[in-house]
């Protein structure tokens, strides 16, 4: 089994904190999720994680006007420049302070950022050119110039459309006009008269107004004018920046979180805290829109390059929303669950991933977008497990409300519900995997209960267990149960038997999960003491033993007083799981790191660090001894007190609560693993962690394969093959050193387009099947990718559709086995058909609507019926066929017709 998974996509969290931005183009946003970044393209409709990760929480990001350089901030003002193209890290920096806005000139030389009440201008970070020896000189971040002058943070930049000057705006409730560069006549300037802070300052397009909104829901209108005699009209004073228009909002007790004013169509966009946004046309002031669009307050609002498109973000509920106002319809409405992910399951067909969560919340994610495809709500708690049914078309989950529900996902509906004759909370499920029963333990009783799907009914109880049911699993085969206990024993059950018996399988500690081999003779068990213990079915004799303390032994906590070795919360593996081919097992628990184990040798494979986040408990090793002080950990102590506002001050939700409803967070979250995967082609593995849905797979990208590739591989003797493979054939000839199927693998493994396709066309069409059938299974995606993508681009109709069918009827059988393998490859297939027989449709369509128009054109007719218009054409001897365009001149013929 490969193990060399990536961390390759987030799902599950689509925004927390920070600001959001448009490309330069406007089709793709960029979101903040804790300490990394995600991508989501709005017209593809598909979404990805950039591969670095900050140290903290991501405060501010900005792309250059030409898209090519990415500046991300993090709560310590530590940033990473990236090669946003090519999503490669260029440089690391550090501003030695929060960073409190950040925005990049027009021009793209300069970018400004606001460190607390400072405000300076720095160079782009380029490549100027090269030096004597001809080698690039990288150019790291240079400051330009540092300007000081506000009393409070800056909470917005903004750049003149000429980059010479800049708007900020402050909690000290002004605005100050900036340049970038001395000016000869040019002072900066003050813009006062708010009575709260203001949120932003925006230039017009003209430049020649400047529009300041204020938390308080007051929009000033600023323009460079003299003030006059109102009898006289006569100048009594010179020239300045001063107010000439005041609009205010009107929305009671709400108070302006975010704004965004897009200059060439004057629009202003402005988010409240009551969840409210408004559309305003300026500068009359005309309300366009009023909206709700989240359940919490706006924290952070922006406009994409045309206008059309407005992106809000909201970290209290985790929403990300895209809104054409002119259409009044969502290109984008994403949200993530909004408390912890208790469990997860991958589709039988690996496209699909289900997680539930404390919210009550079921979540369909789709894997190769990274969206959520629905949501199911009607769970009244916490939903504890879920889990498919062998086709997957229906979904089981059990929750800690009573009731185990079935979930139709091609209706998307909940079908049936299952409830024990009295009320329980359930806390694990398993299915039959021919989907007619289900079972179901609870922490509240000590019994397995039984339903049938078909009918509902409660079908048993299975007893014999003296602590609660903490974990279940059917064998592949569907002839055993296992379940583990908090009374530390393992039961393997024959629910299908003559007598419902029971073997237990006495282990240590109270046991936290189970799970069976995919060939279903072997069970493993994880305990709170941290061991994995395997067992055999067919004998129960133990077979291995794994001492995992020391592997998931993770990081201290803030309040932690002792060290992360000598912590026992996070010793032990709350989920595991069997690899694909069942050589391996993914074990996690409340610790950054997953562990891999060989099931055979009982060593580790490997180990995947979750998360390196310090914004999140437990990702420390060593704790810095200068943030503890006597009050407790420095972190937890709110140390901003009057300087603050109030309204964040305030805390209206319920003391001591870290779950479940709003609660007032005393501590940080923490870092925690609830539930890991296999998918089925065992090509990728997801967790449900504390910083979302995690996606590792092996790198499927493929871009040079170096495997079985020597020296003789070469364009030249690729085609000197394919060259004696032809003259074979024409000779009727064996050589086994020149045949088209070595040509083909000599190519795919060189892999070069250009030479790929020669090969491809060269091989004679009534050869395509025995040369399929003979290729290698390795090369098989690699060979339908490319026959869909020439399917698509050549003009070889038949040719190509031989190869399909080849492909099809040689390996279909392994292609259904593995179809989460194949699933992109397949989809390009159905594509390149679809085109084909649309194409063939447009074309058979026009055809007869052809041969319809020349039939039903009129026949020429004889002497005795000529009209008028034939007489005259008989006058100058000329008479048009309409089929042929010939001369008739003796017009002995009644009619002539298609042939």
């Amino acid at each position: 089994m490969k193990t060399n998974f990536k961390f390759s996509n987030l799902l599950g969290t689509v925004y927390r904190k920070g600001n959001l931005l448009f490309t330069p183009d406007g089709t793709t946003l960029l979101s903040p999720v804790g300490n990394q970044v995600s991508v989501f393209d709005l017209v593809q409709n598909t979404s990805y994680t950039l591969p670095f990760a900050h140290r903290t929480n991501i405060d501010r990001l900005d792309l250059t006007p030409q898209g090519s350089l990415l500046l991300s901030i993090d709560e310590n003002g530590r940033a990473i420049l990236t090669n946003f193209r090519r999503r490669i890290v260029i440089h690391h920096f550090s501003f030695k302070g929060r960073v409190s806005a950040l925005k990049f000139s027009p021009s793209g030389r300069h970018f400004a950022v606001a460190i607390g009440r400072r405000l300076q201008i720095w160079h782009t970070p380029s490549s100027p050119g090269a030096d004597n020896n001809g080698e690039i000189e990288f150019a790291p971040f240079i400051l330009h110039r540092e300007l000081t002058s506000h009393f409070d943070d800056i909470q917005n930049i903004e750049w003149s459309s000429d980059s010479r000057f800049l708007l900020t705006a402050s909690r000290d409730l002004t605005a100050r006009v900036w340049s970038m560069d001395p000016e000869e006549g040019f002072e900066p300037t003050t813009l006062s008269g708010h009575r709260q802070g203001v949120k932003a300052a925006y230039f017009s397009a003209d430049q020649e107004a400047i529009y300041t909104v204020s938390q308080d829901g007051a929009l000033f209108r600023w323009e460079y004018v003299t003030k006059k005699d109102p009898d006289t009209m006569e100048d009594i004073a010179e020239a300045r920046w001063r107010i000439v228009r005041k609009d205010f909002f009107n929305q009671n007790d709400a108070k302006v979180n975010c704004s965004a004013f897009h200059a060439p169509t004057n629009l202003l966009i402005v988010g409240f805290s009551n969840g409210l946004f408004g559309l305003y046309d300026l500068p009359d002031f005309n309300m366009i829109h009023q909206l709700s669009v989240s359940q919490s307050n706006i924290d952070y609002v922006t406009v994409n390059k045309s206008g059309e498109w407005l992106a809000f973000g909201s970290s209290k509920h985790g929403q990300l929303l895209v809104w054409e106002w002119q259409s009044e319809s969502y290109i984008l409405k994403q949200q993530g669950h909004l408390d912890s992910m208790n469990a997860l399951v991958y589709s039988p067909d690996g496209q699909k991933v289900v997680t539930s969560s404390d919210d009550g919340k079921v979540k369909v994610w789709d894997v190769k977008s990274g969206f959520c495809i629905v949501t199911f709500t009607e769970h009244s708690s916490a939903v504890s497990a879920c889990q498919f049914a062998k086709k997957g078309s229906v979904l089981f989950t059990a929750s800690l409300d009573g009731s185990v529900r079935a979930w139709d996902l091609i209706r998307y509906r909940n079908f049936r519900t299952f409830t024990a004759p009295s009320r329980l909370s359930f806390s694990s499920l398993a299915v039959d995997p021919s989907g007619e029963v289900i079972c179901a333990g609870s922490p509240d009783s000590f019994d397995i209960h039984v339903w049938s799907v078909q009918t509902g009914q409660l079908l048993d109880q299975l007893s014999g267990h003296e602590g609660p049911v903490s974990a279940l699993a059917f064998a592949s085969d569907g002839n055993h149960l296992v379940s583990g206990s908090w009374d530390h024993t393992v039961r393997l059950w024959s629910i299908f038997g003559r007598s419902q018996t029971s073997e237990p399988l006495q282990l240590m500690s109270d046991v936290l999960s189970v799970a069976f081999r995919p060939d279903g003779k072997q069970v493993a068990a994880s305990t709170l003491d941290g061991q994995l213990t395997f067992w055999s079915v067919a004998d129960a004799v133990q077979e291995g033993n794994v001492d995992g303390r020391r592997d998931i032994s993770g990081g201290r906590k803030m309040k932690d007083r002792q060290t992360a070795a000598n912590s026992a919360g996070n010793k032990s593996f709350n989920c595991i799981t069997y690899s694909a081919d069942g050589s391996c097992i993914l074990a996690a628990g409340n610790s950054k790191y997953i562990c891999l184990y060989d099931v055979t040798t009982g060593s580790m494979v490997k180990k995947y660090t979750v998360s390196a986040n310090t914004s999140l408990d437990g990702t420390q090793e060593i704790l810095n001894s200068r943030d503890m002080t006597e009050a407790g950990a420095r972190g937890l102590l709110d140390e901003t007190g009057e300087a603050s506002d109030h309204e964040t001050r305030v805390d209206r939700s319920l003391p001591g609560a870290k779950r479940g409803d709003a609660g007032a967070r005393t501590t940080r979250p923490e870092v925690r693993v609830t539930s890991v995967d296999f998918s089925p082609a065992g090509r990728a593995f997801c967790a449900a962690s504390t910083e979302g849905l995690l996606i590792y797979s092996l790198d499927t990208d493929f871009v040079f394969d170096p495997f079985d590739l020597d020296i003789d591989i070469t364009p030249a003797n690729i085609l000197a093959t394919l060259e004696g493979a032809k003259q074979a054939r024409a000779t009727n000839t064996v050589d086994d050193d020149n045949t088209f199927l070595k040509a083909l693998i000599m190519a795919f493994r060189l892999n070069e387009a250009k030479l790929i396709r020669v090969v491809h066309e060269g091989i004679p069409p009534s050869d395509v099947a025995l040369v399929v059938r003979a290729v290698p299974t390795v090369y098989l995606p690699r060979l339908l990718r490319y026959v869909a993508h020439a399917a698509e681009e050549t003009p070889h109709l038949e040719f190509n559709l031989v190869w399909i069918e080849s492909l099809l009827s040689s390996h279909g059988r392994y292609f259904k086995d593995n179809s989460g393998t194949f699933a992109s490859e397949l989809r390009a297939v159905q594509r390149a058909l679809d085109d084909i027989r649309e194409n063939l449709k447009r074309l058979a369509e026009k055809n007869v609507y052809d041969l319809n128009y020349l039939l039903s054109t009129p026949v020429v007719a004889n002497k005795k019926q000529k009209t008028a218009a034939d007489m005259m054409a008989l006058e100058n001897d000329e008479v048009v066929t309409a089929a042929e365009g010939t001369t008739a001149e003796d017009g002995e013929a009644d009619w002539i017709g298609l042939e």
